[in-house]
């Protein structure tokens, strides 16, 4: 339906008075006049009947036929239904005529249809959408801004999650079932700020559809803001001076990360997007979640220090946890616990570790086999074949320290390797070390962990002073930087 401004109708209320008063007395002059006429000459006078217009309560002019303004009403109601094809389109009554008869006409046809034409401003029911007392947006009925409110809803819940929702909120149902496992229920879903649908009458040229508003209350703006770079601008700078931050000004851009390179005259979005709502959804959700088993370490003076045996499998337990949480625009702002029960209680791992010091075994911890220095070659193929240890060069002095407690069960000179010593550890380890320029101990001998076992050099196949360190696994061999603790 559209209708008319009115303007200000007080002063116009007193100008169509005025003018009522004036045609009045006009009148009146006349019938005076007339009354000192003879019938005979009377006669030969002609009485001429016009129409001064008003549209609401606005003065518009005079015709002489009151067909001139419906013709142009008509007119216009024809070039709007051409231009609002969706809307139900009626032209406004509030037209008023004061009929006048004068002895010559004041009827001016033109000049009255061309004030009509610029007079007529025209409105339509619209559905206006209010925040916070603030018309933001006009759709053409409540059910399309009731539609636009749901749609924004739908953003962050399911359709069966609202229409449950709905269900339970007209029963007015205040107690509620325990969660089954692993469920989720929405307690609600409301808007950030307050929201009323009012019914108003604007210029149809501001309605707007569905997906428009949805926009507009998302991001606060339909359009985006572009900005040209300019000569020395970086990506931090353009951010900070359109008060983003740059990941937000990155999700803006998104072929931009903060690696690229920016070229004069490229444009990027610099849009700072500030929702006009949001939506807030307050939910229960139960979880089984697992409760991780303790770790217990029992001693064993018995068993050999470096030896070790499960005494107990750990197993994890479960509970049933139930929060409320609350979610802003799809972002968790709280989470609560309101429900705990274990389901299944955890069973503790227990490892037994032996304590016995057995000079002659190892602890299975190594420990680092020179006074300092630093690896001057890592193991692995080099110059063509393997390089089955590491080497380390430039010790703070050149003694050779046993990795752990052993026996040894090599020492002397063996080609390639030079000077070279083996240590068995009695724990399915064993360590070489070659090169030496001296050794200090003998087979069959016992040595304890750091202790000194020779001395650093370059014999055998040596390109400098450095030692030549390899580790041994139930006969395979290792690499010794899993095994050393520095």
């Amino acid at each position: 339906m559209l209708f008319f401004n009115k303007g200000n109708k007080s002063s116009k209320l007193t100008k169509k008075r005025s003018l009522k008063m004036t045609v009045m007395s006009a009148i009146a002059a006349s019938t005076i006049a007339l009354s000192g006429i003879t019938a005979s000459a009377a006669a030969s006078f002609k009485l001429t009947t016009v129409f001064h217009v008003y549209l609401n309560d606005s003065f518009i002019g005079t015709v002489s036929d009151k067909e001139v303004v419906q013709e142009i009403l008509d007119e216009k109601l024809v070039e709007l239904k051409e231009t609002y094809k969706n809307m139900d389109l009626q032209i406004g009554s509030d037209i008023e005529y004061i009929a006048e008869q004068v002895f010559h006409s004041t009827a001016n046809n033109q000049q009255a249809s061309r004030n009509l034409e610029s007079a007529i401003q025209l409105q339509a029911e619209a559905a206006a959408i209010v925040i916070d007392g603030e018309a933001v947006a006009y759709l053409d009925s409540k059910s399309t801004a009731d539609q636009v409110i749901r749609t924004l809803k739908l953003q962050y819940v399911t359709e069966d999650e609202l229409t449950d929702l709905e269900n339970r909120q007209a029963e007015v149902t205040t107690d509620l079932p325990a969660l089954s496992e692993n469920q989720t229920r929405l307690i609600d879903v409301r808007l950030s700020k307050e929201v009323s649908i009012l019914e108003e009458k604007v210029s149809p040229d501001k309605m707007m559809t569905i997906d428009e508003v949805v926009t507009l209350l998302q991001k606060g703006t339909l359009e985006e803001k572009k900005y040209t770079v300019q000569e020395g601008d970086v990506l931090g700078t353009i951010a900070n001076g359109h008060g983003l931050k740059l990941v937000d000004f990155l999700a803006l851009n998104p072929e931009l990360n903060e690696d690229s390179v920016l070229k004069i005259g490229q444009e990027v979005n610099v849009t700072a997007y500030e929702p006009l709502i949001e939506i807030i959804v307050d939910k229960e959700v139960n979880q089984l979640e697992e409760i991780p088993y303790a770790n217990e370490v029992e001693e064993d003076a018995a068993m050999p220090k470096g030896d070790s045996k499960v005494k107990q499998q750990g197993q994890n337990g479960s509970k049933s946890v139930t929060y409320m949480i609350s979610q802003q625009n799809g972002t968790t702002t709280t989470k609560t616990v309101t429900n705990e029960q274990v389901v299944q209680e955890p069973v503790n791992h227990i490892l037994i570790k032996g304590t016995k010091v057995i000079p002659s075994r190892g602890s299975g911890t190594l420990a680092w086999p020179a006074v300092g220095g630093y690896i001057s070659s890592q193991m692995g193929y080099r110059w063509g074949r393997m390089h089955k240890g590491i080497d380390i060069a430039r010790p703070s002095n050149r003694s050779i320290l046993a990795a752990d407690n052993g026996v040894v069960v090599s020492a002397g000179y063996d080609g390639g390797y030079g000077n070279k010593i083996v240590i068995d550890h009695q724990n399915g380890i064993r360590t070489l070390y070659a090169h030496l320029a001296s050794i200090n101990v003998s087979v069959g001998q016992t040595v304890s962990k750091g202790s000194t076992i020779g001395v650093m050099g370059s014999t055998g196949d040596s390109t400098g002073i450095h030692l030549h360190f390899e580790v041994f696994k139930d006969g395979v061999n290792q690499n010794p930087l899993s095994y050393v603790s520095r």
